[in-house]
């Protein structure tokens, strides 16, 4: 057996022993559980999450190297085209495209990506009216098609979050799928993903800690 395939087992393993336990909490949820059985379910909810991210772009690799196309794909992971699988891929592993790059590079790549995120999560806030007034105007969207209206669907309930971050992954999705008979609507959407796309790079690209922050001083005198 593998390197990797020692990992992967003992992967399932801690998957498995984690959604059992969640599983089990959930099950006796108003019960009144043991506080510590509800801090370790989420505990090892995070674990599972974390596991799951990590098995996706292995498979979806593992599907390409079959000849599977980001088409075929696309259903598979719960998007509407081939662009949205692929930034789908490259966002849950920001360093496929360079796979040259050494352990301290990845750990920097991995920062970047995040601060990229934290960077749009921000710029969604800070437009949170104007996110959910488009948003607003999808969910109310009636005679869809059956995926169409599921997408609609989890636009709605993203509007019932506080943060409006979280209505940018539905809306995204949505776009696609609207493009035949709400063509406005749907590049409005395209025109947003195209902003959050500047901001998120952006904000990979804004100097962090205190040389580079000496650096950026010096760039503006």
């Amino acid at each position: 057996m593998t390197q990797q395939q020692d990992r992967t087992t003992s992967g399932l393993d801690d998957a498995t022993t984690a959604l059992a336990v969640v599983s089990d909490v959930l099950g006796r949820l108003g019960d009144g559980q043991d506080p510590e059985d509800l801090l370790d379910a989420l505990v090892r909810l995070r674990t599972l999450r974390d596991q799951l991210t990590e098995w996706e772009p292995q498979l979806i690799d593992a599907a390409r190297a079959q000849g599977i196309s980001w088409t075929q794909l696309a259903p598979a992971l719960g998007v509407a085209s081939r662009q949205a699988a692929e930034r789908r891929y490259l966002r849950l592993n920001p360093n496929a495209a360079d796979p040259t790059m050494n352990g301290e590079q990845r750990v920097q790549a991995a920062r970047d990506e995040r601060a990229g995120e934290r960077a749009v999560a921000a710029w969604a806030r800070g437009n949170a009216a104007d996110l959910r007034r488009l948003a607003g105007q999808v969910a109310a969207l009636d005679g869809l098609d059956t995926v169409a209206q599921e997408s609609v669907d989890r636009i709605h309930h993203a509007l019932g979050e506080n943060d409006s971050a979280a209505l940018l992954g539905p809306l995204a999705d949505a776009g696609p799928r609207l493009a035949e008979y709400h063509p406005t609507l749907a590049d409005r959407i395209s025109e947003l993903g195209d902003r959050t796309d500047e901001v998120r790079l952006a904000g990979r690209q804004r100097p962090t800690g205190p040389e580079s922050t000496d650096q950026t001083k010096e760039k503006r005198r």
